[in-house]
């Protein structure tokens, strides 16, 4: 580790796996209120699911990041059609490994809930 890495370890008062939790919230925190209301269309919908999980994956223990956005993307038929990203379009799934531990976020539409749910789907030691 690195002695910056060291001073931020230190101001952690949980273990190792809920800090692998936190940082895994604030990447699926970032995907949703950064992204949310980012204008496209059908012709550039992979750039935004690419541009999105490389946005991600340059931040801190980030292993991997996936995302899909699923829904009517609306083809540009003129000047004024396009679609607004919105949390029940997004699919995403990050994984952060530190210390010693991996965990895997997600964020989905529930329609049993009607909301764009965040949790973590695996914790496991590497």
């Amino acid at each position: 580790m690195s002695d910056r890495e060291d001073a931020a370890s230190s101001r952690f008062k949980c273990s190792v796996s809920e800090r692998a939790c936190f940082e895994a919230g604030i990447k699926m925190a970032t995907i949703y209120h950064q992204f949310v209301g980012t204008p496209f269309c059908a012709r550039n919908v992979a750039d935004l699911e690419r541009t999105i999980a490389e946005c991600i994956r340059v931040q801190p223990y980030v292993e991997d990041a996936k995302v899909t956005i699923r829904g009517n993307t609306g083809n540009k038929e003129d000047q004024y059609s396009y679609t607004s990203l919105t949390g029940d379009m997004i699919d995403a799934a990050v994984t952060i490994a530190m210390d010693g531990t991996r965990v895997v976020a997600e964020m989905r539409f529930d329609k049993e809930l009607d909301y764009p749910l965040m949790f973590i789907s695996s914790v496991e030691k590497i």
